[in-house]
Order: C-alpha cells, then sequence, then structure tokens
C-alpha cells in the first residue's frame, strides 16, 4: 500500500513525535484547532535513543482472512446523500494504521505509549473510515502487546483495541478468532480488556453468538468463539450485556455441547487428534461447559451450577448418550432457581422444536420438556395445544422422541387444573408400558406415580387399567423398571388406602394379593433399588390391610430371621385362604429364576407356606408339580439352594401325607414318605449364604447380650 504524502523514509525512525504531527495534521484537516496531542511530545533529549532499524518487522496487509460473520452495519442506500470522501484524510488515517502497528514493533516506552494514545483518539474520531486496516491493526497488537510493559502502555494498547471494536466489532472478532483456537494467553487478556469495556462487549458478544451458530460458520469458528466466550463471560458484569439474547446464547450453548458429543462418539472421529483440530474434543467440551457456567453465574444463577454439579449434570451434557438427561437436569435447575429467564427461553425453543437438525431439535425437545414443570411458563401455550405436541411425539420413530414425550406427559400430569386431560394422557402412558426401551418404561411408570400424586387422582380407574400390566413388571429382567414398578404399586395403594381399609377397591385389592408373592421374594432382589422399593411397597400394604407385620417385613428385609419370614406366611394363610394356591404356584415359578438370592428365597418362603397351610387347601395337582420342581434343585450348582429345597420338600411331604385319600405312589417314587406324629415339625434352615442388607452392628445389637 502507498504511504501517502508523509513518504515513509525505507528504515527510518518511528517515534511519538511523527505520530503526535501526524494526529494534528489530521485534525487540522478536519476543521479542528491543532491544539495539544494526547500525549506531549517530549524533548528530543529526554527521549530513548533509537538505533536505526536494520529491517521492519512485516505487519499484515490490509486483506484479513474470509469471515463468515455477518456485518452489522450495511452501507448507506445510493441515494442518500453522502459527505465526498475526502481521500488526503483517507490515506492519512491508513498511514497512521501502518505506523501504529510497526510502532509497537519498534518504538520504545515513550513511542509506545504516545502511538496507542495517539491512534485511539484517532479511530474515536473517524473510526470508520478504516475497516481495510483494522485487521492487520489487531494482528499487530496481537502480535505486540506481550511486549509491553504492565501499565499504562499496556492499557493504551488496549484501548485501541476497544476503539475498533466500538466501530469494527465484526472485524475485531474476526481477527482475534484465529489466535482462539488453540488457546492463547494474549488473545484470552485481549478478549477480557473487550469485555471489560461496556461500550464494547455487548457488540462483541452478538458478533461470538453469530460464530457459534451451527449454521454461521465452520466448525473450527464455532469452537474458537466459544473459547471466547468463556473468557469474556468469566469478567465480572460482562453478562449483562446479554440482555436480549441470553436465552438465546443458552440454548447455542447447550446445543454445541451436543454436536460436540456426537462428533466424539462418532465413527468417523479420527483415533489420532491431528494438528489440524487444534485441540483434544473433550478440551472443547470442557470450554463450553465452563462458558455455560460463567453465563449462568454471572446471572445470578449460581445455585444452578451447584445443582447441576451436586446432580452430575456437567458430566451428563458432555456425554454422547446422557446429553439430554443433563439438559433435563438443567432446566429443572432453572425452573428450581432461575425462573426469571424460563418465558425467554419457551419463547426461544419454540421454532427449534421443528428443526432439521437433530441436535438442535431434540434439545429443544428437551428443555421444552423440562420446562413443563414450571406451571407459569407451561401457561404460556394453551393445555391443548402442548397435550396434543406431547401426544404427536409418541408416534415418532425415534425412541429418544417417545421418550422426552412420556416424560412431558409425566410433567403435564402434575400440573392442577388438567384432570379433563386424563383421559387423554391415560391411553399413551399405558400404552408405553409395553415399550422395548428401558428408559420409555421408566418414564411412563413415572408419568402415572405423578398422575397419583395429584388431588382427585383416579385410583379405582388406574387399578383396573394396571391390573394386567402391572404384575409382569414386577419381574421385569430390567433393574430400573422393576424398581419403578414396584414404585407404582406403593403408590397406588397409599392413594387407595381409605377404601382397602374399608374392603372397598376391588381391582387394587386384587392386584395387591396378585404381588404379594414378588414383593416378599424381591426383598432380596440383587438390585438395592428394587429391594428397597418392596419394602417401602410392603409398608404401604401392611398399613392400608391392616396386618400389623410391619416390624417383621423390616426384619425379613434386612436381616436373614426365618422366624419372622415364618410369621408373614402364617398371616398371609390366615387372612387370605381362598388365595394360598395362587401364593404357592407364584413362588414355585421364582424357583426356576436365574438369580441365586430369588431361588434360595423362592424355596424357603415355599416351606413356611406349606408348613402353615391346611391340607384341604391343596389337591394332588399342585403337589406334583411342587414335587417336580423342587426335586429339580437337588441338581442346583448353589449348595444353599439345593439345602433349601430339601427342607421344603419334606414339608411337601408331610402336607401329603395329611391329606386324606392314597398319596403313596407318588411319595415312594420321591423317597419323601416316612411316618410322622399328628403335628407337622416347622421347618429349619440354614443360615442364608446372601449378605443381607443390614448387619447386627449396623444397628447398635452385639451378639446374644442385645434384648
Amino acid at each position: 500500500m502507498a504511504w501517502g504524502v508523509w513518504g515513509r523514509a525505507r528504515g527510518g525512525p518511528v517515534g511519538a513525535l511523527t505520530l503526535t504531527a501526524l494526529a494534528e495534521e489530521i485534525r487540522a484537516n478536519q476543521g479542528q484547532p491543532p491544539g495539544p496531542s494526547s500525549i506531549d511530545p517530549q524533548p528530543e533529549s529526554e527521549l530513548e535513543p533509537e538505533a536505526e532499524p536494520t529491517g521492519v518487522t512485516a505487519i499484515p496487509t490490509a486483506h484479513p482472512v474470509p469471515c463468515s460473520l455477518p456485518r452489522v452495519q450495511e452501507p448507506a442506500p445510493k441515494g442518500l446523500y453522502q459527505d465526498p470522501p475526502n481521500s488526503w484524510e483517507e490515506g492519512a488515517l491508513a498511514d497512521l494504521a501502518l505506523y501504529a502497528a510497526a510502532c509497537l514493533e519498534e518504538a520504545g516506552f515513550a513511542g509506545t505509549q504516545a502511538t496507542a494514545l495517539t491512534l485511539s483518539s484517532a479511530l474515536e474520531a473517524r473510526g470508520e473510515r478504516l475497516e481495510e486496516q483494522v485487521y492487520a491493526l489487531v494482528r499487530g497488537l496481537l502480535a505486540q502487546v506481550p511486549s509491553l510493559a504492565e501499565g499504562r502502555p499496556r492499557q493504551a494498547a488496549l484501548r485501541v483495541l476497544s476503539a475498533l471494536a466500538l466501530e469494527h466489532a465484526r472485524e475485531v472478532v474476526c481477527a482475534l478468532l484465529p489466535s482462539s483456537l488453540p488457546p492463547d494467553r494474549v488473545a484470552a487478556e485481549l478478549w477480557r480488556s473487550l469485555s471489560r469495556n461496556q461500550r464494547v462487549n455487548g457488540q462483541v458478544l452478538v458478533q461470538l453468538l453469530w460464530a457459534l451458530k451451527g449454521g454461521a460458520g465452520p466448525e473450527p469458528e464455532a469452537l474458537a468463539a466459544t473459547r471466547a466466550l468463556g473468557e469474556m463471560l468469566a469478567v465480572s458484569g460482562c453478562v449483562g450485556a446479554t440482555r436480549g439474547f441470553y436465552p438465546h446464547l443458552l440454548l447455542v450453548l447447550v446445543t454445541q455441547l451436543h454436536q460436540l458429543a456426537r462428533r466424539a462418539s462418532s465413527p468417523d472421529t479420527p483415533k489420532a487428534w491431528t494438528p489440524s483440530h487444534r485441540g483434544p474434543p473433550h478440551s472443547h467440551a470442557s470450554c463450553a461447559v465452563e462458558a455455560l457456567k460463567a453465563l449462568l453465574t454471572g446471572d445470578g444463577g449460581r445455585m444452578v451450577v451447584t445443582c447441576m454439579e451436586q446432580a452430575g449434570g456437567w458430566r451428563r451434557l458432555v456425554g454422547a448418550h446422557t446429553h439430554l438427561e443433563g439438559v433435563l437436569l438443567l432446566a429443572s435447575a432453572m425452573v428450581a432457581h432461575a425462573d426469571h429467564h424460563l418465558r425467554g427461553l419457551f419463547g426461544n425453543l419454540l421454532p427449534r422444536l421443528r428443526s432439521a437438525d437433530d441436535t438442535r431439535r431434540l434439545t429443544a425437545m428437551a428443555f421444552f420438556t423440562g420446562l413443563l414443570q414450571s406451571r407459569p411458563t407451561a401457561g404460556l401455550l394453551r393445555e391443548e395445544v402442548i397435550l396434543e405436541r406431547l401426544r404427536a411425539w409418541q408416534g415418532d420413530p425415534e425412541p429418544t422422541v417417545r421418550w422426552l414425550g412420556l416424560l412431558g406427559l409425566g410433567h403435564l400430569a402434575l400440573s392442577r387444573g388438567k384432570v379433563r386431560h386424563v383421559s387423554k394422557l391415560l391411553p399413551a402412558l399405558l400404552g408405553a408400558l409395553g415399550e422395548g426401551d428401558a428408559r420409555l418404561v421408566d418414564a411412563a411408570l413415572g408419568a402415572l406415580r405423578r398422575l397419583l400424586l395429584r388431588p382427585r387422582a383416579p385410583v379405582r380407574l388406574l387399578s383396573s387399567e394396571l391390573g394386567p400390566r402391572l404384575p409382569p413388571l414386577l419381574d421385569d429382567a430390567r433393574d430400573s423398571v422393576r424398581a419403578s414398578a414396584v414404585g407404582l404399586l406403593g403408590t397406588l395403594v397409599r392413594r387407595g388406602r381409605g377404601g382397602l381399609q374399608l374392603g372397598l377397591r376391588g381391582p387394587l385389592r386384587k392386584l395387591v394379593l396378585q404381588s404379594l408373592v414378588p414383593l416378599l421374594l424381591r426383598l432380596q432382589d440383587p438390585s438395592r433399588d428394587a429391594a428397597e422399593s418392596s419394602e417401602w411397597t410392603l409398608a404401604r400394604c401392611d398399613h392400608a390391610l391392616r396386618w400389623g407385620l410391619l416390624e417383621e417385613m423390616v426384619t425379613v428385609a434386612h436381616y436373614d430371621s426365618p422366624e419372622a419370614l415364618s410369621r408373614i406366611c402364617h398371616c398371609l394363610v390366615q387372612q387370605y385362604p381362598s388365595h394360598i394356591p395362587s401364593f404357592l404356584s407364584q413362588t414355585q415359578g421364582y424357583l426356576r429364576s436365574p438369580q441365586d438370592p430369588l431361588r434360595w428365597a423362592a424355596a424357603v418362603l415355599l416351606g413356611f407356606l406349606v408348613h402353615h397351610t391346611s391340607p384341604s387347601r391343596v389337591n394332588q395337582e399342585l403337589l406334583d408339580s411342587l414335587f417336580q420342581d423342587l426335586g429339580q434343585l437337588q441338581n442346583d450348582p448353589e449348595p444353599a439352594v439345593v439345602a433349601a429345597a430339601q427342607v421344603s420338600a419334606q414339608q411337601v411331604a408331610l402336607l401329603a401325607r395329611a391329606q386324606p385319600g392314597p398319596r403313596l405312589p407318588r411319595l415312594l417314587r420321591l423317597g419323601l414318605w416316612r411316618r410322622a406324629g399328628p403335628h407337622r415339625p416347622p421347618p429349619v434352615y440354614a443360615s442364608s449364604p446372601f449378605q443381607p442388607r443390614s448387619v447386627v452392628g449396623r444397628w447398635g445389637c452385639l451378639g446374644s447380650g442385645c434384648a
């Protein structure tokens, strides 16, 4: 580029006097009195001696690299009147820009200080004339800031950057972004300096938001913008500049985490992270998380950050298979602790629900689902509109979409005033109980439980509908489904307690009696959640049906106590004699369980049930079936199961002998017939080899000294 009327001498010194004189000439040409410059020139004797440089370090030319950021300010229409540009002034300002960049490399303390302050003053006056030189200036600043001393020289250089950003935020951001990936200490300092300037930080944040949006530019640019946002938002007070686009920025950051998580798990992602990627994927995700934390913390959402940390939400957000769970946790935390942004978030979500991009659409769906927990937010749309949208998701071929729809129906079920929509909620929830994906079944069970927690819950209707559907889920192979199904049964019993105590609730009473054996055996479930849920549900049943067996049930749940189990079986046999064949048949089914603790528990429970059963309550076919299955356990690989089966088989033989009519042929073939007295002795089982959920010492009871 030409050096204008000043005609730079090759290799000539650049200092404060030259730049000050240049600034005064510019002011004079603008019609302003020359006056003193921002920095008075010092006498030559006081200036640091400068040796004539042998060469000048190359400064980037006025041709910046392509940038995908949109221009915020468009040129005025041609028809409007515009002042004719002063070609002399344009050349002088261009000269000043390049002189400043060169001086930052060559000048000493005084020259650098004068350069920065003079350039800042000139840019503030006529900054809009320097678009083509901004990139070169910013790159020059980026190269020379490390050599500037702390204090006034460095602050003056940062003033230059702010003055440039005030009129040319797009060009400044485009010039700084390439140095933000990989992280650069100097670039981070420049971003923070822009963040502290209240006049420019909002414009810069808008430009970074454009760079961050997936469709606004190439991926490296979005990653660099994320790092820049993290630096800026970490400065106290900067988040206030996001007013007006805070919800949009938050959604874009969360969506980028989804995109990063998917890319990291994609088989197309290279195993060895090449230098062209500028850093490992996990570092990009952690940077986005830090930017998100800074955004929330700066706006008073420290409790949101804390809740996410305690619930493992940040870890879930960066996982390819757990990202949506993290979004749901974030939405729940914001509903609880940052409700002032929910209306804006809800409004920004609605267009994204129909996005063609999966990451944007699914992230928006998860946020939409989570925000339904806020009744004021859900009230922004008509109930019918929300319900129809959630029901439409149930027809989507993608299981994740159906899962989010079920979670949304669960949140909707908790809202008061929506009783008239129960008939529309139930078909979708009950239909999901047959899904093969455990997430969908868990979500449906959770939604049904929430439906029971609201006032005037349809207990009788749910008891009838769940009668054929719930018992199979109590024995589901998936641990989470078993635990949720048992918990739903306990909630149903608690809500229908009044009717059960009065002898009403026929469907619910039938469901409870049908589930007693699975609940008792699930106290030994290897899944701790399922075992604890069974204990809680049995306590609800004991209270509703007035058995008075709470102590025995808690004892059986936590300790190896055959005596407590015997008392439970005696009560059940005495109170429900007509259900004895059903109790025995259900217990018999667990003898074939693949889990050793359940086979052992079934053999023991069967022995006590048989011991307390009257001979007239069982038939020959049932006894033969019990003999056969207990006999098969003689070859069980677990010795404890074999021993328990032998004891229980003796009880079956004693019961068969007490029955009227011929029973000898079958018993003789099994080798179990022998003379016995009129009273059947109780079964005696060896101690359980399986670890109980509690030990005696935990309750302060040690050995035989306990009373």
